[in-house]
């Protein structure tokens, strides 16, 4: 199978609005106009936290809605079937409100010659989830951290909540959470690792999956991927890392 890096495209609104501003009308004609051979494979809808989680999520899906209708409008062709979530203000909201307030198209460049697309991440996690057995360790490679920080990186928030759907859609999966971090010397102690695993805990207890089902445990710099020190900031990215181990399977 052909599988293609995908990118995004960020659409800002105004406060409290869901129609297209001008600003932003500039940036998806600029994007359309490169002329390159898109294939849309999501888009999320997002708001700040001002106003009721009912009242967000309603003018997420607006502001999804203004900009598929745009596309639509500029003759920019959306397949029906895509994925499509509003996240509303739930979600890991910046310090700057202003990027709060957005719709993030993830697409791909498809090639002349290529027919497949890329598997969607949801749907690659299922499959790997499903394939482990009780003890086995599955790295969510699309989950990342700053460094010396629990906060996860803005592009990792829709993998979040897809290992949400697989527990939501697997009841009888129960897992280990196991944080990790880098940059660190092996004797030092540091307490990351475990805030990064309990902060994923912590997202998925806040959407009501059992605690019974979950524990978190931080590892330190004890299992890298790659030998401390690192050699560049790709393999830092790469050892801050959260991974789940299948406590529990109702089909293994």
């Amino acid at each position: 199978m052909s599988v293609f890096a995908q990118k995004k495209l960020d659409i800002y609104f105004d406060f409290n609005k869901h129609d297209i501003n001008t600003k932003a009308s500039k940036k998806i004609n600029s994007w359309i106009a490169e002329g390159k051979d898109y294939q849309v494979a999501k888009i999320f809808g997002f708001c700040d936290e001002k106003g009721t989680n009912i009242y967000n999520d309603t003018l997420a899906r607006k502001r999804i809605q203004s900009v598929v209708e745009y596309l639509r409008e500029s003759d920019f062709e959306i397949n029906p079937t895509i994925e499509v979530r509003a996240f509303g203000e739930d979600f890991i909201q910046d310090k700057i409100q202003d990027k709060n307030r957005r719709v993030t198209i993830l697409y791909v460049v498809k090639s002349k010659d290529t027919i497949k697309t890329e598997i969607t991440s949801e749907i690659s996690m299922a499959t790997a989830i499903s394939k482990l057995k009780v003890g086995e360790v599955l790295n969510l490679k699309n989950i990342y951290f700053y460094n010396n920080s629990a906060r996860v990186v803005q592009k990792s928030e829709s993998y979040l909540y897809d290992l949400y759907c697989v527990l939501k859609d697997n009841p009888s999966l129960k897992i280990e959470i196991q944080g990790h971090i880098c940059c660190k010397r092996l004797d030092e102690q540091e307490n990351i690792s475990t805030a990064r695993a309990r902060y994923i805990y912590n997202y998925l207890v806040a959407k009501r999956i059992e605690r019974s089902r979950l524990t978190y445990k931080g590892y330190g710099v004890t299992k890298p991927i790659h030998p401390i020190p690192e050699k560049n900031e790709l393999q830092e990215s790469e050892n801050r890392r959260v991974e789940i181990k299948i406590v529990e399977n109702g089909e293994n």
